[in-house]
This record gives C-alpha cells, sequence and structure tokens, in this order.
C-alpha cells in the first residue's frame, strides 16, 4: 500500500458550526480521513484578520469548533487537529512570505474585495487584512500537501498559495509542492430566510442545537412565497423546507411530499413539522457524541495539545528547509 496524499485545510473560531459548515466542509473532511493523510486547523489568528477588536469569544469559539469535529466524526487517530496559534512557526513562514508577495496579487483577490465591500461597518484598511492570503499560503505550504479540499468559491485561495510557492521556489529553490485544489461537492442549503446560512444572518442551524431548538427554527422557515392559503397549490421547487427534505428524508418520502405539496394535500406547517422531526433524527448523532466530549473537556484538551505537537514536529522541519533555502 502507498504512502497516503497529505491534504489540510481549516476554519475560522467566529462561533458554533452550523449545516452549512457541516455540507460545505466538514461531512467531506470525515470522509477524507481513511483516503488521506489530513492535517484540518482552527484558524484563530485569521479570526484576528477581521475580529481584531473583540478577541474575548476566540478562544470559547476554539473550544467550540473542535466539539463540533469531534461530534461529526473528525478523529486523532485518523486526522492531526489542531489550532494554528500554537505552532508559531506559521507566524515565521508568513513574515517569509510576505517580503516575497507582490502586493498586486493581494489587491487583486476576489474576497479581498468581496468583504471590504460586506463589511463595510469594520475598518478593514490593515496590513493583515490585506495580507491574509500570504499567511494562508504559509497555513498551507508549510504541511506540504498535495491538496486542500475547499469549495467552488475558495478555489483562488489556493491558486495564490500556489503563486506564492513557485515564486519561493523560483527565488531560492524548490522546497514546495504546489497543492492542487480538491473541489468538493457543496449540496444547495441555504438559511432559515433563504440567504446564505451564516451566524451573522441569525438564520442558521447549528450542529449543536436541541430537537426543540431546531422544531423553532425551521418553523420560522420561508416556504413558496406565492403559496398564501394552505389551500393554494405548491411550487417545491422554490421551496427552502423542500430542499432541506431532499437532504434529510427518505427518497419515497420526498416525492410523496413534492406530489402533495403541488395538489395542495399537505400544508407548509405540517410540511415543516415532517421535516424537522427528520433533521434532528439525522443529526442526533452528533449531539450524543458532543455530549460526550462536553461531559470530557480534559480529553479535547488533550486532543488540541496533541495534535499542535504532531503538527509542530512537521512545521519545523518544513522551517529547517526554509531556512536553508533563504540562507538566514
Amino acid at each position: 500500500m502507498g504512502k497516503k496524499k497529505r491534504i489540510l485545510s481549516g476554519m475560522r473560531p467566529t462561533g458554533p458550526l452550523h449545516l452549512g459548515n457541516l455540507l460545505g466542509a466538514l461531512a467531506n473532511w470525515v470522509k477524507m480521513q481513511d483516503e488521506y493523510d489530513c492535517y484540518f486547523f482552527i484558524a484563530d489568528w485569521h479570526a484576528l484578520t477581521s475580529d481584531y477588536e473583540n478577541t474575548d469569544s476566540i478562544i470559547n469559539y476554539r473550544k467550540e469548533i473542535m466539539l463540533d469535529w469531534l461530534s461529526a466524526g473528525l478523529t486523532p487517530e485518523k486526522s492531526t487537529l489542531f489550532v494554528q496559534s500554537s505552532v508559531k512557526e506559521h507566524a515565521e513562514l508568513f513574515l517569509l512570505l510576505s517580503m516575497i508577495t507582490p502586493v498586486p496579487w493581494l489587491e487583486r483577490n476576489p474576497t479581498y474585495k468581496e468583504q471590504i465591500g460586506a463589511l463595510s461597518n469594520k475598518d478593514l484598511s490593515t496590513f493583515g487584512f490585506l495580507g491574509y492570503p500570504v499567511l494562508q499560503a504559509a497555513d498551507i505550504i508549510i504541511y506540504k500537501p498535495q491538496g486542500v479540499p475547499v469549495g467552488i468559491d475558495q478555489a483562488p485561495h489556493v491558486e495564490i498559495t500556489r503563486e506564492i510557492a513557485r515564486r519561493f521556489n523560483h527565488l531560492y529553490g524548490r522546497v514546495f509542492p504546489e497543492p492542487e485544489t480538491i473541489l468538493t461537492e457543496t449540496p444547495k442549503i441555504l438559511g432559515t430566510d433563504r440567504r446564505k446560512m451564516s451566524k451573522s444572518y441569525e438564520n442558521a442551524i447549528f450542529l449543536s442545537d436541541s430537537p426543540d431548538e431546531i422544531r423553532a427554527k425551521v418553523a420560522t422557515m420561508i416556504t413558496d412565497p406565492q403559496r398564501a392559503r394552505r389551500s393554494d397549490p405548491g411550487n417545491p421547487d422554490v421551496c427552502n423546507v423542500f430542499d432541506f427534505h431532499k437532504l434529510y428524508t427518505q427518497p419515497d418520502s420526498v416525492r410523496q411530499i413534492d406530489t402533495q405539496c403541488r395538489t395542495a394535500k399537505i400544508g407548509c406547517v405540517e410540511c415543516k413539522q415532517e421535516m424537522a422531526r427528520n433533521l434532528a433524527a439525522a443529526l442526533a448523532p452528533i449531539r450524543d457524541k458532543r455530549a460526550y466530549y462536553e461531559q470530557r473537556p480534559e480529553l479535547v484538551e488533550e486532543i488540541m495539545i496533541e495534535g499542535g505537537n504532531r503538527a509542530r514536529k512537521t512545521a519545523r522541519q518544513t522551517m529547517e528547509q526554509v531556512r536553508e533555502a533563504i540562507q538566514i
């Protein structure tokens, strides 16, 4: 059996994880553990790029994310799970890469422009915010992964990482492989108000939500906006609740609900109630495993420390090669 290819990815600790995080990344990571040598990190330094004024919650969110990861099926036996700031070598490589990264590369980053507009209530005119793709590149290439699993919207981040690695290799000799983009399938899912699911929009269903919380949130979900009365036929194709049914309800029942909705034989309230039950049941194993780890905080802390030690060992080996290449 050949050596497993290495992959790496991370998440910012901005709050507990929701269904969008699970379907967009976490569920794919869990599957990849058996196929790849996985490094997954909590990007707490990245959280400072936009939330540098409010740092009190970061340490708690780090623990929340680790709980969510373990509850969803990531395991230290299969993956290296760690916190970015516990491996100081990331900062050293970030500094060195910032010396060779042209500013226009950063200014053309589409996410930079989007976030400047979206977060107009924050002062993002900082070097840290402009330069976060360089830190992200350091996070990635310090572990020399063959690939980075991302959704299509994150592909430009991997491309600039490849460019930075290529420039370093051109200047100092080949140290870093250029990581490939591993595009992951992301099922269609929106928040309860049909916008992108987000903590900041207060439209998210969290992995840690109880069945009662799930029922309450699902009850507020927007359905077919043209269906004004129970007796009106509905259109499942434009209904957010039906999109959830396709993910969490048995296929035979989904087909039945489709027909019943179009013929007004099922109302939106009843449809929501059935979906909420199925969603709560699907998340039950995650809630149960979370309860196990919540009762063992010392185990969670041990996993984070051990993961940091393993990551640090790899990062230090890379930085020895980097210093030798730069001759400094």
